[in-house]
């Protein structure tokens, strides 16, 4: 079938398998580009390895270190001709590249918050690698069933204790307007630290310690996000933010449980998370034109690279005061955060192409389902099935 892009807010419900292919090859050829890493993991399970940070990990483990990989994700396959999602695709291409190079590629699809697939993980870590050396814990979800009783909670993007109100990017109109948020109320910040903080985190590691499947001095490592003052009401003041608060706390409790843990603070990017929250993508759009002018620019493979080349060199991190691996170095530079500063009261609807990098915004956001990737024709048939095993 031909499969064309069909956006809905902030989501595209096509994917595209042999752009999504095109997209992890050019992330390979760029890992390969840098040459190996020398005294990384050489077994390495990824927790959401399908699209953004995660998958970029994968990639780099696996095409820079030479490591194994275990990558656990809950992903759509095709079904009665409809396509599969992109992070399926991702995965389906990763695998084939990854085992072409002799790599394994063990993939689990599932609710990673379940006990049921961390017992899946388990069992096939004890039976393909017997331990691994490094785990990636890079979950974004919207909800989350608690294993033990059932209860849903679902996570919210909203500020902590006062409305807020800021200019927003409608991305589907091109439309700059003030957009008032109200705040969360407690349940609701309780329950999206529930789903985005580092119970999980801790409830995978205890897990994989108990069964015996963590090498000695296996460590793990988060991401999370601080960004600049005019995100910070709906992002790291907000209930999204108490959530990587509780996250990036979790790293002390794991290293005091004798399990080495930390969070790597990224800069933002265009994925399918970071699309969602309001005001980001409108930074996201000034934040690149002014980066890319003075040649600081980074996507996730970019800085995934310079986390396992340089910063998390040979398991022993370059960390800030409070233990953070600071990836938002370039991006929080004051030469670039005051000219976005600047940037930002001028910024219209009528002038948001020429002053930002409105188009490189939108060609990440295809690009993470597959769309606009050079070389692939889509006007052509393609088969939407796509097998996880090479």
């Amino acid at each position: 079938m031909v499969i064309k892009p069909k956006i809905r807010g902030f989501v595209c419900i096509t994917s595209h398998p042999t752009g999504c292919a095109a997209h992890v090859q050019e992330e390979i050829d760029y890992v390969a580009s840098q040459g190996s890493i020398e005294g990384g993991p050489k077994r390495v399970l990824i927790v959401g390895s399908s699209t953004g940070y995660g998958l970029s990990s994968r990639i780099v483990t696996a095409f820079g270190f030479g490591a194994d990989t275990v990558g656990v994700f809950f992903e759509r396959p095709s079904s009665n001709g409809r396509p599969a999602s992109a992070g399926w695709y991702n995965t389906a291409a990763f695998t084939q590249a990854a085992e072409a190079r002799g790599l394994f590629a063990g993939n689990i699809n599932g609710d990673a918050f379940s006990n049921e697939i961390k017992q899946q993980t388990i069992d096939m870590i004890r039976d393909k690698l017997g331990q691994v050396d490094l785990v990636i814990y890079s979950l974004a979800s919207p909800r989350r069933t608690d294993p033990e009783t059932g209860e849903v909670f679902k996570s919210v993007l909203k500020p902590v204790g006062f409305p807020f109100t800021a200019k927003t990017l409608d991305t589907d109109k091109k439309q700059i307007a003030e957009h008032v948020i109200e705040p969360a109320t407690e349940q609701e910040i309780a329950d999206t630290v529930k789903v985005m903080g580092g119970e999980d985190w801790v409830l995978w590691m205890d897990a994989l310690k108990e069964a015996g499947v963590l090498a000695e001095g296996a460590g793990t490592l988060a991401y999370s996000y601080i960004g600049p003052e005019v995100t910070h009401p709906i992002y790291r003041s907000g209930t999204i933010g108490k959530a990587k608060e509780h996250l990036e706390n979790t790293a002390a409790t794991l290293t005091a449980k004798g399990i080495p843990a930390w969070v790597a603070i990224n800069k933002a990017v265009v994925t399918q998370a970071s699309s969602a929250i309001p005001v980001v993508p409108l930074y996201i759009s000034l934040l690149f034109k002014v980066m890319k002018e003075k040649n600081l620019h980074e996507d996730c493979i970019h800085q995934m690279q310079r986390l396992f080349a340089e910063k998390f060199h040979n398991g022993k991190p370059e960390t800030d005061h409070e233990g953070r691996i600071r990836l938002d170095d370039w991006e929080m530079k004051t030469e670039v955060q005051d000219a976005v500063k600047s940037l930002w009261p001028t910024v219209t609807s009528e002038n948001l192409e020429a002053i930002s990098d409105f188009a490189g915004y939108q060609t990440d956001f295809l690009k993470l389902f597959g769309f606009g990737l050079d070389g692939v024709d889509y006007d052509a048939d393609v088969e939407v099935d796509a097998p996880l095993d090479a």
